[in-house]
């Protein structure tokens, strides 16, 4: 890998499309974050999966169906899969590790939860002195606290500037 670049993809598991309360625009969501996996792959540039680990009896209950990693942007053999307890991808886990073994200096960041793991997943990455660049149109939530879903993105991708590029899924390169 030359480019020092990789693409994280946060927490987009099956939990996260049921029809009972699916994320905001998840369609639209696996369809850029799917487009993005195909330049990174095609550029050779590895794309690292998080994956939320709940308590057992909860949706995200390690091998359950809901656990899972969606279907549609499943990792190839080979591909990095971080396991997480918290929001914070870093936070003890061997992201950083893997990342530091790869050369990786600039992060790609799409998935789920805007405003909890990619948040505070994008805001460590920062603090841990990698360039960050949010994919504006590649990451989702829901409809909380009296506001829509797409306030909530529009609100974070505003917030994210203060420490990350943030760009559309179309103006990424890898």
């Amino acid at each position: 890998m030359s480019s020092g670049t990789a693409l994280l993809v946060i927490d987009v598991q099956e939990g996260m499309f049921v029809p009972e309360y699916p994320v905001f625009d998840g369609e639209a969501l696996l369809d850029k974050i799917q487009g993005l996996i195909t330049e990174a792959r095609s550029s050779d540039v590895p794309v690292v999966y998080i994956q939320h680990n709940e308590e057992p009896g909860e949706q995200l209950e390690p091998n359950s169906f809901a656990w899972q990693i969606q279907s549609r942007i499943a990792p190839a053999k080979g591909e990095i899969v971080v396991q997480k307890f918290t929001p914070d991808g870093f936070h003890e886990t061997d992201l950083q590790e893997k990342l530091s073994s790869l050369g990786v200096k600039r992060l790609i960041v799409s998935g789920i939860q805007t405003d909890m793991c990619v948040e505070a997943t994008s805001k460590r990455a920062g603090q841990l002195g990698y360039e960050v660049v949010v994919v504006e149109d590649a990451h989702t939530t829901y409809d909380q606290g009296g506001r829509t879903a797409r306030e909530i993105i529009e609100e974070y991708n505003g917030m994210f500037r203060d420490f990350a590029k943030v760009q559309p899924a179309a103006a990424i390169t890898f």
